[in-house]
């Protein structure tokens, strides 16, 4: 009894000691939003994976092919200069129909550091019932400090309200840009171009 104690004791100490060697591996920060929408997988996939899906509830404008290496290029202000209008030249990075997409993401342009880098983007879907499906969202790929910070908090903010727009875009129909492209126009008039 008392050597199984002793071995026992020895046992707890050398594993202590091993874990100690090894610094603790934290989990990859990441975020994590989802949502369920009225809509039928069928609608909730289009809403993503086409140019029209897109306008009804993620920005007024965009380049979409939903196939490996396609462009998924979402542009929130589509009359910036190219590569300062949004999610410029980002791609699709693989398709399952119906189930899931991933894509490369970049940050906004305010923040230049973090946008000049590319974080990855899954969105998978997961039919509910015949009419309301799951959306879920998970971005990874993040650095630390400075502009990576900012990013994060950024997107923490803006993926939950692009969940909340496609969800609308279900319940009470595609949304109006008319507003936001006019504020955009005065904003962009104002600001001198860099030749």
């Amino acid at each position: 009894m008392r050597t199984m104690k002793r071995l026992t004791a020895f046992l707890a100490c050398c594993l202590t000691a091993a874990f100690a060697a090894f610094p603790t591996l934290a989990a990859e920060r990441a975020i994590d939003k989802e949502t369920v929408v009225p809509a039928t997988l069928d609608a909730a996939w289009a809403a993503w994976t086409t140019r029209e899906g897109i306008i009804s509830f993620f920005a007024p404008d965009a380049v979409v092919e939903a196939k490996v290496g396609g462009p998924f290029q979402i542009y929130i202000n589509p009359g910036a200069p190219v590569g300062m209008r949004g999610a410029d030249d980002m791609h699709f990075l693989a398709v399952q129909p119906k189930k899931m997409i991933s894509f490369d993401w970049n940050a906004p342009p305010s923040l230049p550091e973090a946008r000049a880098q590319r974080t990855l983007v899954i969105v998978r879907f997961v039919p509910v019932d015949d009419k309301n499906t799951r959306v879920t969202l998970h971005q990874t790929g993040w650095g630390d400090g400075g502009e990576w910070d900012k990013a994060y908090d950024y997107f923490d903010k803006a993926w939950g309200n692009v969940l909340g727009n496609l969800k609308k875009r279900f319940e009470t129909g595609p949304m109006d840009w008319t507003d936001w492209l006019a504020q955009l126009k005065k904003m962009n008039e104002a600001v001198p171009v860099k030749k």
